[in-house]
């Protein structure tokens, strides 16, 4: 999963300093003034690089502004593979689910800025949001929806199986656009990585019980198997 480095390695090269220098730099002002308003010049000037570092490393603004959106916040790729293990049982796809949102928040003010690019990508879009929707939430969500459809033995998703879907991960996501509530009410709930892992069994623990309802919910309507 690409991340940008919390903890550095004892031993980096000046061009792996300069990349993440550029990617930290990018993602602070392109969260703050957007894509249009962000020059590549105020963005080397902020990494202390060359500006001809950006087109060696990222091609050109947009593709640094690509990195600055999704690499951070990991790969969709490893997310869906923790869901798409044929015959996964739906508590190991939960884990599999709540960790694909739990480890990204371990690098702290880094997911607020990313955070805060998500935001202004959806009210500037430039096309990523739209990307990331079609080429990682929606398979991730196919994917879930697939664990959930054989555990109910439904030979095709309902409705009502889309909503469950969609409220379990809407846990995950609330982990990230509520960071800042929680942080008011209760920091200690974020403020290491043992108290996000803490997180982990009662998500999957809250999630079972989601299911255990529709499950219910199914049965008193003949709705089951």
């Amino acid at each position: 999963m690409p991340t940008i480095a919390t903890e550095r390695p004892a031993r980096r090269s000046d061009g792996e300093h300069s990349r993440e220098r550029l990617l930290r730099s990018a993602l602070d002002l392109f969260a703050e003034q957007g894509f249009a308003k962000t020059s590549t010049r105020q963005i080397a000037d902020a990494a202390g690089v060359n500006i001809a570092s950006i087109s060696y490393y990222f091609g050109d603004k947009a593709g640094l502004y690509r990195a600055a959106f999704f690499e951070p916040l990991g790969s969709y790729d490893a997310d869906r593979e923790r869901l798409d293990t044929a015959g996964l049982s739906v508590e190991a796809a939960l884990q599999g689910l709540f960790a694909s949102f739990l480890e990204p928040l371990k690098q702290g003010e880094l997911v607020r800025q990313c955070m805060r690019l998500h935001f202004r990508e959806m009210v500037e879009p430039t096309g990523l949001w739209k990307e990331e929707i079609d080429s990682g939430i929606k398979p991730c969500h196919a994917a879930l929806i697939d664990v959930l459809r054989h555990h109910f033995g439904l030979k095709q998703a309902d409705d009502e199986l889309h909503r469950l879907a969609f409220s379990i991960v809407a846990m995950g996501v609330h982990l990230f656009v509520g960071r800042d509530v929680m942080q008011v009410i209760r920091p200690q709930l974020t403020a290491t990585p043992q108290a996000i892992d803490a997180w982990g069994e009662q998500l999957v623990a809250y999630a079972q019980a989601m299911v255990a309802a529709e499950e219910r919910r199914r049965a008193s309507k003949g709705k089951t198997r």
